[in-house]
């Protein structure tokens, strides 16, 4: 499994301001598109494209007017990668069938593995969910031969 581009980009842009923000203590600072694009080497319209759907999904929220621009929607502890991906690409399912209304398997009447599906979608949720967006902002943990195995 891997995720999609876009759900990457959404993971290094929401790690961008979650460092900025906490730069300037307690999650106030704002920070504006531009800046994280500059910041994530990201192309602007890419960027704007991800703040709009992390701030649909309540991760990011806009302040207007004088010192306005982007900020957390809640803390970077209380913000899982399971919430981004999400943002970006709907609900988490291995499987396409096991998204609620979708019918285009041709295995579907006969299937035995779909009922099991929601089983690992929910394993695979439970565990990005365990990982909070201030993982990210951390230094990179060294790798050791038992890592790369």
């Amino acid at each position: 499994m891997r995720l999609s581009s876009m759900a990457d980009y959404a993971v290094v842009t929401m790690t961008a301001a979650a460092r900025h923000c906490g730069r300037h203590g307690a999650g106030e600072a704002r920070v504006s598109a531009q800046q994280l694009a500059d910041e994530t080497g990201l192309p602007v319209p890419t960027v704007q494209k991800l703040v709009s759907k992390l701030s649909a999904a309540g991760l990011l929220k806009s302040v207007r007017g004088l010192g306005g621009g982007l900020k957390l929607a809640r803390p970077a502890a209380a913000i899982s990668l399971a919430d981004i991906v999400e943002a970006v690409e709907g609900p988490i399912a291995m499987a396409p069938c096991s998204l609620h209304g979708r019918h285009d398997c041709t295995l579907e009447a006969d299937c035995t593995v779909r009922p099991h599906w929601p089983m690992v979608d929910a394993a695979l949720r439970g565990a990005l969910a365990g990982v909070p967006l201030t993982q990210f902002s951390r230094p990179a943990p060294v790798a050791t031969p038992e890592m790369t195995a």
